[in-house]
């Protein structure tokens, strides 16, 4: 099998820790630092997340397409569009397709590495 035929991620990547995520459909690898952590994303298309908000988040869509509310806005993502979430601001996704999306969040302590 090709290193890239699943995925857009080279093994140095898919070799980070994987987030602890309770979500079936939902993989993600984590590069953390004291200030941040940066999730590479990928995400089946596994139907909308529910409203939630969380710390400061910007991300960059790689490939596939999501819907995207942020606060009262709605608009449709797809590769190479990027966006950014501000702290607190009520948000959904809904993965149409399968995605590759990488977020950077503004918590060190956002996700927690898999066990």
């Amino acid at each position: 099998m090709k290193e890239f035929e699943n995925t857009p991620y080279p093994s140095m990547i898919r070799n980070l820790p994987e987030i602890d995520i309770p979500i079936d459909g939902i993989r993600g690898w984590l590069l953390q630092s004291d200030g941040a952590q940066i999730v590479f994303f990928d995400i089946d298309p596994v139907g909308k997340m529910p409203d939630h908000s969380h710390c400061a988040q910007w991300g960059i869509m790689l490939s596939g397409k999501m819907k995207l509310t942020i606060g009262n806005d709605t608009k449709i993502y797809q590769k190479g569009d990027r966006y950014y979430i501000p702290e607190g601001i009520v948000h959904s996704a809904e993965f149409l397709t399968k995605v590759f999306v990488i977020d950077v969040f503004d918590d060190p302590n956002r996700y927690q590495i898999k066990k």
